[in-house]
């Protein structure tokens, strides 16, 4: 019921109308999904996972930085129970690339062979609402998990709906768009992949 009344609630406050390229997968679908799009809004997780239908939303977990979701008991509890997130360290400037190949070891044991996902591949949000650069964490997990189904997702309007810094939402329509699903190639190489997604 949590979940349910917070997804109701994500759709209200960000009024997102939700338009699919394709047609959502049916309920009889388990294939793999990675739903990545681009960040500009602390609402922009909540609305993706609630723009998702029910039987999807069940089995899709996001990824999401644990600095933040760990910071109080409320949002731990979010994290954890509500929206099950996947919750890993971000990496930083400084970091090793031994804690990235970590890190998407990670999500992908979260994933496990039934999960689906969602993440945001340019790692941080953009201020000016254009897509940054992708890191490299989404081509990792895909050579990692072979198969993988990659669906494209733009976010409208929700950095102008909750700018950066506001805690109370303006009064403004979002959109949610779902691309076709695509794939990585077998031998697609990485800036390919990732002047592709970009």
């Amino acid at each position: 019921m949590i979940r349910s009344a917070i997804a109701a609630v994500a759709r209200l406050i960000a009024g997102a109308t939700v338009h699919w390229v394709q047609s959502p997968p049916p309920e009889d679908n388990v294939r793999q999904r990675v739903y990545f799009a681009n960040h500009a809004s602390h609402l922009d997780f909540v609305v993706l996972w609630a723009a998702l239908p029910r039987h999807v939303r069940a089995r899709t977990r996001p990824v999401a930085g644990s600095d933040y979701w760990n910071r109080s008991r409320v949002r731990r509890y979010l994290a954890r129970r509500v929206f099950r997130a996947i919750l890993i360290q971000r990496a930083g400037a400084t970091s090793l690339p031994g804690e990235a190949a970590k890190s998407i070891e990670q999500i992908a044991a979260g994933m496990g062979s039934k999960r689906s996902i969602i993440v945001f591949p340019e790692g941080t949000r953009s201020m000016t609402g254009d897509v940054l650069p992708f890191k490299s964490g989404l081509y990792h997990l895909c050579r990692m998990k072979p198969g993988l189904e990659l669906v494209p997702v733009y976010l409208a309007n929700l950095n102008r709906i909750l700018p950066k810094g506001e805690v109370l939402p303006v009064p403004l329509q979002g959109r949610v768009i779902f691309g076709p699903p695509m794939r990585l190639e077998p031998n697609e190489e990485k800036h390919a992949f990732l002047d592709g997604g970009a």
